[in-house]
């Protein structure tokens, strides 16, 4: 059978860990037998690319998208869901998720029985439990309070979700989604629910994303909202700025009474002058970049052919035993 036919579609990008990405499609086969299709983005892969009989083997039928380079565990994901936007069916759903195994496979149902109701467009896995270390944990709860201090949104979810068909086609013509997934859903305005579930440990091997890695993630997710996050810098300036001005006025007042030690005055003016030169600039950089459009390589339901060298699938339908 072809996508097309299938109840359930899964999207998930895998760089260098076949062994990984083997365990998570047999355990697909094994909980969604012939209901399921996979379309497996292959990031440029050089040391362990895919091949079709990882899939055959699971048995699962699928799709993989070999893409000409390593373009980055988001833009991947983009571009699967741009195959998917092509071929996908009312009545259908999309789950992205990731080959390592954090993403679990036996929570699926609970993220498809959420995403039933009428109201919801889309359903986002929120993280009950996380097998990470302190530094991590940390790390990213500044981080959720830092995006929420500078786009107003709150973020608390990842790359696993499900998906309606409409939510799919509706994402793949946002620039966006090729920079922050997570991000690109909160500015798509779509109706998102949240389930709460446990993340599971890596099936093999150790993470490529480093501690830079998650940083540049999280500062791509800031990058969604730009003219946003633009705006309150530039507010932010403008008030100090403006307490530079009256901390000056203050200064000369004293000055003028006598209250003020000899050389005081010339240093607390200076220093507040050049305060206010510095936040001054800013703020009208910040407005002046407001306007500005943002850059970067649109993906789409078109665009993504240009990232995939080839789109093999399987020979025949495999069903679980």
């Amino acid at each position: 059978m072809s996508i097309g036919e299938r109840t359930l579609i899964i999207v998930t990008p895998v760089y260098e860990d076949t062994e990984a990405s083997n365990r998570l499609f047999s355990e697909l086969a094994m909980q969604f037998g012939s209901d399921v299709f996979v379309v497996a983005v292959d990031d440029g892969s050089v040391k362990q690319p895919m091949q079709i009989g990882n899939l055959e083997r699971a048995p699962v039928d699928g799709v993989i998208l070999k893409l000409r380079r390593n373009v980055g565990h988001q833009r991947a994901i983009a571009i699967g869901l741009g195959y998917v936007a092509e071929h996908v069916q009312q009545g259908q759903r999309v789950v992205v998720m990731d080959s390592d195994g954090e993403d679990l496979p036996s929570t699926i149902p609970e993220l498809l029985k959420s995403l039933e109701s009428e109201d919801v467009d889309v359903v986002v896995a929120h993280r009950k439990s996380r097998v990470e270390t302190l530094r991590f944990k940390a790390f990213y709860a500044i981080y959720k309070r830092f995006f929420s201090l500078m786009t107003g949104r709150a973020i608390s979810f990842g790359n696993f979700m499900a998906l309606k068909p409409h939510a799919v086609k509706r994402l793949v013509v946002m620039q966006e989604l090729s920079i922050h997934v997570a991000g690109a859903v909160l500015a798509s305005k779509l109706r998102t629910g949240r389930c709460s579930l446990n993340r599971g440990p890596r099936y093999a091997g150790q993470s490529k994303m480093n501690f830079v890695g998650l940083v540049l993630h999280g500062f791509k997710g800031l990058m969604v909202f730009a003219e946003d996050v633009l705006v309150r810098v530039g507010i932010l300036c403008a008030m100090i700025a403006s307490l530079s001005v009256a901390a000056a006025f203050v200064a000369v007042v004293l000055k003028l009474l006598g209250f003020s030690t000899p050389g005081w005055f010339s240093v607390a003016l200076g220093i507040l002058v050049l305060v206010f030169l510095q936040t001054g600039t800013l703020t009208l950089m910040t407005l002046m970049l407001t306007g500005v459009v943002r850059g970067g390589t649109v993906t789409t339901f078109i665009a993504y052919h240009d990232f995939v060298e080839e789109a093999i699938e399987t020979s025949q339908p495999q069903l679980a035993t």
